[in-house]
């Protein structure tokens, strides 16, 4: 894989602010639509479950976004490199969201059926937007 270094650096930016987006859209419901905490309601609370339909919208975006920065840095763009991309992506995504969401302790923790069935269509549609990032930012490199 070509740039290795770089793929790693725009996928871990992309995954933190990605993050900080959904984080930010849930204090949004919160704070300013006065939608109900997870102190106040049970699971996550409303502000964060009325976030959920807007996750795959801000992956694909994203994803998409730093997808085109990784592909356009290659010497020579193709969609098998922009494919082989999306799987690493979408591999060390699946992996730290496993370790990070559901098998470290703590508030937002998610039990494996919260994240992996409750989560559904969502968290399919994430990693298919992950995956999909760096093909779509190909197209807009070609």
């Amino acid at each position: 894989m070509e740039r290795f270094g770089v793929s790693m650096i725009c996928f871990w930016i992309c995954y933190v602010l990605v993050t900080w987006v959904g984080i930010a859209h849930t204090i949004f419901n919160i704070k300013v639509l006065h939608m109900k905490s997870m102190k106040e309601s049970p699971g996550m609370g409303e502000g964060y479950e009325r976030t959920k339909p807007w996750h795959p919208l801000y992956n694909i975006i994203l994803f998409s976004l730093f997808g085109f920065i990784y592909v356009n840095s290659l010497s020579v763009p193709t969609i098998s490199a922009a494919l082989i991309t999306g799987a690493i992506w979408a591999g060390i995504c699946i992996i730290f969201d496993l370790v990070g969401w559901v098998l470290i302790k703590h508030p937002w923790r998610l039990t494996f059926r919260e994240f992996y069935i409750d989560y559904q269509p969502w968290i399919t549609l994430i990693y298919l937007a992950i995956f999909m990032g760096p093909v779509v930012g190909y197209f807009f490199v070609r």
